[in-house]
């Protein structure tokens, strides 16, 4: 492809000192430029401050280097590769597929991921089910991407298949258009269908048009230093979970999707939060915690309805028992703010029984699974977990062992007894979700030239 070979010319232009090579540079410069791009599967401004996967890798390997980071954003492909060709970025990590014709320019570090890319459409509309469904109809792509790589392979064995490549749209900004029907089809990859279904709940995916590929970080060819230096990161967070758990944080949430539930949920976004937003703002600054998850807390628990009411007589916002409203000082549980700030001070109470030695977001997820169904069960959890040989601080490994909570053979040998084990595993699951999508669609602004984070 001609972008290509306007990267080579610039690889061999390259301005960097001759003298130092591309680690020494960062050791002597005392910050690592990584370029990304603004998207909920790489990075984004949260609540407090820079995340996304992509972000908390990059920081690592900063930590790693012992030097600041500094985070680059720019939208398109090309652009993400054409800042480290130019050498103003040491690294472009922004969930890259590796593809043949990349590595003809860069080189990558190790595979931390796989994708597969897919063909989107809209659900009301009629399933493609083969390439030649999709002639005669608007195909769009983002430019110069993989995904262009990909249909220009498929084009050999599907001649009539034909695409635009659009320059001014990213894939967020695609996968909306398919969703609203400004365009047919686009190509995504699976990652970011997994995330973009709650934001667009909407497109579904045809068929995969790729194999799995394998996703890694760009590197300038002809110095392999700082290349050595990422290879030995990645092995380090391969070995001690870190990678893991940065996928659990991000991507694990995503495994069950709800269709009805999701746009109904986008719905309540626009039509009731901004009702309580202010009081659910208020009520978390006074708790010392992000207004998103007790918002989310809330719409678990009554869809953000403060008439609402269970069979065992739990009602309003928070659905706060009879005996919890009198202990967090609720004389109505009807009103929205009286309900908002008990829900608010019950939950803080919950967190101070988590050990502060539990990091977050661990800590944050079992907090909310007590809330859900007990400290006392969480505790059993957590006690199986650790007689099992796994890791009692560590919330996927006590997520595993809560269903047990519910098996006899298991909960005659705790000390609380039965519980519905399952029922705090959604009740967590479904909380990260709604945050997730409240954190992304009110992410603060972010600013496109440089985003500096220190060690």
């Amino acid at each position: 492809m001609r972008i290509f070979a306007v990267l080579v010319v610039a690889l061999l232009l390259g301005t960097c000192s001759p003298h130092l090579t591309l680690l020494e540079q960062v050791e002597r410069e005392g910050a690592l430029t990584v370029v990304t791009r603004n998207a909920p599967t790489s990075y984004y401004i949260g609540p407090e401050g820079p995340v996304g996967p992509e972000y908390e890798l990059a920081r690592g390997f900063a930590d790693f280097l012992g030097v600041r980071l500094r985070v680059s954003i720019r939208d398109q492909p090309a652009e993400l590769l054409d800042e480290v060709a130019r050498g103003r970025a040491h690294v472009a990590a922004a969930g890259l597929m590796v593809t043949p014709s990349r590595r003809e320019v860069f080189e990558f570090g190790p595979p931390y991921s796989e994708v597969t890319h897919q063909l989107i459409y809209r659900l009301d509309t009629r399933k493609p089910r083969r390439l030649d469904h999709t002639y005669g109809r608007r195909l769009e792509v983002v430019a110069n991407s993989s995904f262009v790589d990909t249909l220009e392979t498929l084009r050999r064995e599907a001649p009539g298949l034909t695409w635009v490549e659009n320059p001014a749209s990213d894939l967020q900004s695609l996968l909306a258009r398919v969703s609203t029907g400004e365009i047919d089809f686009t190509v995504a990859d699976s990652a970011a269908v997994r995330i973009n279904r709650y934001f667009h709940p909407d497109i579904r995916v045809a068929f995969d048009v790729s194999e799995p590929q394998p996703v890694a970080w760009a590197f300038r060819g002809g110095d392999d230093t700082l290349l050595g230096a990422a290879q030995a990161y990645f092995a380090e967070v391969f070995a001690n979970g870190r990678l893991d758990e940065i996928k659990d944080r991000y991507f694990g949430h995503t495994e069950r999707f709800d269709y009805v539930g999701t746009r109904t949920f986008l719905r309540h976004i626009e039509t009731r939060l901004p009702r309580y937003r202010e009081w659910f703002e208020d009520a978390a600054a006074d708790q010392d915690m992000d207004w998103r998850l007790l918002a989310a807390l809330s719409y678990q628990e009554s869809h953000w309805n403060p008439l609402a009411v269970s069979p065992t007589g739990v009602r309003g916002l928070m659905m706060l028992t009879q005996r919890t409203a009198e202990a967090v000082g609720v004389t109505d549980r009807e009103d929205p703010e009286q309900s908002i700030r008990g829900g608010a001070r019950y939950l803080k109470r919950v967190f101070g029984k988590i050990p502060d030695r539990i990091p977050e977001p661990d800590r944050t997820w079992m907090a909310l699974a007590a809330y859900n169904v007990g400290f006392g069960h969480l505790e059993d959890a957590r006690r199986i977990t650790q007689g099992q040989g796994g890791d009692p601080d560590r919330w996927q490994d006590v997520r595993e062992r809560l269903p047990l909570l519910a098996q006899e053979n298991w909960y005659r040998q705790t000390r609380f007894g039965y519980a519905r084990g399952w029922e705090p595993v959604r009740f967590v699951d479904n909380i990260r979700r709604y945050y997730e999508v409240m954190a992304w669609i009110t992410a603060d602004s972010y600013d496109p030239a440089i985003v500096t984070a220190g060690n």
